[in-house]
């Protein structure tokens, strides 16, 4: 009986212990779950969304828009009716439309009529283009005399590269002009000039000359820089 009741004493004991011991960690258990929560309300939440306002439902609502309408499921806003005429109106209307009618036409007809052809630019009167070279009354006689022989012959006025200016006259009898020829035509006689001497000559006056030593054809021109002392070369 010593030995069973020495066995039993050390149960009660635990049991106390154990019961003694499960209030005190539930209140430790307690103290740390509010020490967690007081430390988590000490910081602010963050605000994701507006704050909370309330509302009320209105107590009236406006009518439905079928209930001026006919008895349909659906009533729906269509124009008015068109008017009928009356005989006034329909009497104001066919002359209008009759002098849009004429208006038509003639608008057709101003389109079918051609357009006015544009008069002609008149046109300046040609002017006698000025003789490149002039000749002389008394040249004019001697040429004559020369168209009047058996043979005639045309007198071609051209230069050559001779003298001490580097140019000088040189005439000679063709019996027509040449392709590029420039053609002097006076008082019923014709002169040739070469077109490689036009630009030398251009401007001169032809002359028939006579004196004891000789008699020939020479030449006044206007556009001579440098002369020879004898005369018989030039220089433009």
């Amino acid at each position: 009986m010593s030995f069973s009741s020495a066995m039993q004493r050390p149960v009660t004991s635990s049991a106390t212990l154990l019961r003694w011991v499960k209030p005190s960690a539930g209140q430790r258990l307690r103290t740390f779950s509010s020490y967690g929560n007081t430390h988590l309300s000490s910081k602010r939440d963050m605000q994701t969304a507006t704050a909370y306002h309330p509302h009320t439902l209105p107590s009236s609502f406006p009518p439905p828009r079928s209930a001026g309408g006919p008895d349909s499921s659906i009533s729906a806003d269509f124009p008015p009716a068109p008017e009928a005429k009356s005989p006034q109106n329909a009497s104001q209307t066919e002359p209008s439309s009759n002098m849009n009618a004429r208006e038509n036409e003639a608008q057709k007809s101003q389109a079918a009529s051609p357009a006015p052809k544009p008069s002609p630019k008149p046109r300046r009167p040609l002017r006698p283009r000025k003789a490149a070279m002039k000749v002389t009354p008394v040249a004019i006689e001697q040429l004559h005399k020369l168209m009047a022989q058996p043979e005639p012959k045309f007198i071609r006025v051209g230069v050559k590269n001779r003298g001490c200016s580097g140019l000088a006259y040189h005439l000679e009898y063709v019996e027509k002009p040449a392709k590029f020829d420039e053609v002097v035509e006076q008082d019923g006689v014709k002169v040739l000039i070469d077109s490689k001497a036009l630009f030398s000559i251009i401007g001169s006056e032809m002359d028939w000359q006579e004196d004891k030593l000789s008699r020939r054809f020479v030449f006044r021109n206007p556009n001579i820089k440098e002369q020879c002392g004898c005369g018989e070369s030039f220089m433009v």
